[in-house]
């Protein structure tokens, strides 16, 4: 049986420890049975994202009358669109299967793997339906297990959805024709992002969540705002869950029920389209992984514990990235990547800190957001200072006509940043002047407003709401939100 100084369950961030580990001259092995780079690369992040700039870029044509252009939009070929996007992720992640591959350190298992103890590790044949084992019956240990298998779509308790086929995140980026009607089940950042780039193509969209407004987890202002925008586009159904689901007319049927009545007594309705999106979340994949044979309990979400050191409950085991439940963020996985490696390869060990972690939904207009919400603050019955500031008491945000976008910051009695919310165009690269100051300076409201900004720009509105809830006002600086002739 081989043995390995440090052995990885996953190809996304997790193969990181094992170059980590290979440029120290260790031997190492990654057990990935898809495309390396996690559900990122191929089915997240990087997909999504490409196909959202192509319907921004829509969206600008659209609208440049009111810029003075005279523009039309003639034809979108959808497949060409995913078919590009497809040969760029996945060429992506053949080329770190072939850097992984050329290390002479690490070994990599085109398998997935489920634990027999609380070092070794049988591999698995995915495509074997009954017992998986591989057909060699091959098993490996490592002296250091890192657990970074990722997480999967959830599949909410809807009456008749085991029985119908229906799109998830996992599979709608790459679909050959784009359907003429969509109904998406789930109202978080999934559903906002894939809604706003089918809608923006020309599909007729109807979005159902639970919540009175869409992606209900970011600050009440901030989604009021996105719920508002993707009224333009889509049909929304706040405040219903999906019942029940069928095939009708070559199509899909959906039940939906008001969350306000209860028990069934509320409002019903019968939505039809071509296709379902099932958006409802997502859950750790450790339930393929056989833990019990390794003495590790996952909490009921499936997630599995850790310490700050990101180890977990048996000596030598680690995990990092949607296994654990803390951030599900690719970026938040690369650094607790970082993490890992230091522990299990250094002499002094390193603690994650998620101060200021920042994350991005990326729908119309775009979200970021770092640190608490109101309703989270108020919760805690912490007393805070807010600042809710649009984008035009910028002159940048006049000249993009962003109408609706706004800097909202909530501050502590002592100027600490309690938590910084941002919608509107670019926000997702504004939130990281704020994320800077919470994790590398004193974390107060005064280091941002008293940095000279750039003029014209837009990070001039994230000073403008900083300086407010900081009691500070700029007595030079105009109210931009009068010039409306630009």
């Amino acid at each position: 049986m081989e043995t390995y100084d440090v052995l990885v369950l996953g190809g996304g961030s997790g193969s990181q420890v094992a170059t980590a580990a290979a440029d120290d001259g260790l031997e190492a092995a990654v057990l990935e049975p898809g495309p390396l780079g996690g559900a990122c690369i191929t089915r997240g992040c990087i997909p999504s994202k490409a196909l959202i700039h192509r319907a921004e870029l829509l969206e600008e044509i659209r609208r440049a009358d009111r810029f003075g252009i005279d523009a039309e939009v003639t034809d979108v070929t959808y497949g060409e669109i995913t078919d590009a996007i497809r040969e760029t992720v996945f060429g992506k992640a053949d080329r770190q299967r072939q850097s992984l591959e050329a290390n002479e350190h690490v070994t990599l298992y085109e398998s997935a793997g489920r634990f027999v103890d609380d070092r070794t590790v049988e591999l698995v044949d995915p495509e074997r339906e009954e017992s998986g084992a591989d057909a060699e019956g091959r098993r490996i240990r490592g002296e250091n297990v890192i657990i970074a298998v990722g997480s999967r779509p959830t599949e909410p308790p809807i009456d008749g959805l085991e029985d119908l086929e229906y799109l998830t995140s996992d599979n709608a980026l790459y679909l050959d024709d784009q359907p003429e009607r969509l109904v998406i089940v789930g109202g978080g950042y999934i559903a906002a992002e894939l809604g706003y780039f089918f809608a923006a193509l020309g599909t007729e969209v109807t979005i159902v969540g639970r919540s009175d407004r869409l992606v209900p987890r970011e600050d009440e202002a901030i989604g009021e705002v996105v719920t508002e925008s993707l009224e333009r586009y889509c049909e929304l159904y706040t405040g219903f869950e999906a019942t029940a689901v069928s095939s009708r007319n070559g199509g899909v049927s959906v039940s939906v029920e008001s969350t306000d009545g209860g028990d069934g007594e509320g409002p019903t309705k019968e939505l039809e389209a071509d296709e379902l999106l099932v958006a409802a979340g997502r859950r750790p994949n450790t339930d393929t992984l056989d833990l019990e044979e390794t003495g590790l309990e996952t909490a009921e979400d499936g997630s599995i514990p850790v310490n700050k050191g990101l180890e977990t409950d048996v000596d030598g085991i680690w995990a990092l990235g949607d296994v654990t439940g803390e951030f599900p963020f690719k970026h938040v996985a690369d650094y607790e990547s970082e993490i890992v490696a230091a522990n299990v390869l250094g002499d002094e060990a390193r603690a994650v800190d998620y101060t200021g972690v920042p994350h991005a939904v990326f729908t119309s207009p775009q979200v970021a957001s770092l640190g608490k919400t109101e309703s989270e603050l108020e919760d805690e019955n912490r007393e805070y200072d807010s600042a809710a500031t649009p984008y035009g008491t910028a002159p940048m945000g006049v000249v993009l006509k962003a109408d609706d976008g706004l800097v909202k910051v909530l501050a502590g009695s002592d100027g600490e940043i309690l938590g910084c919310h941002i919608v509107g165009p670019q926000a997702s690269t504004l939130i990281h002047e704020v994320a800077v100051v919470v994790q590398r300076g004193e974390g107060t409201v005064s280091e941002i407003a008293e940095t000279v900004h750039v003029h014209p720009a837009l990070n001039e509105v994230v000073v403008s709401a900083f300086d407010e809830v900081a009691s500070k006002p700029y007595s030079t600086t105009p109210d931009w939100r009068d010039v409306s002739e630009m």
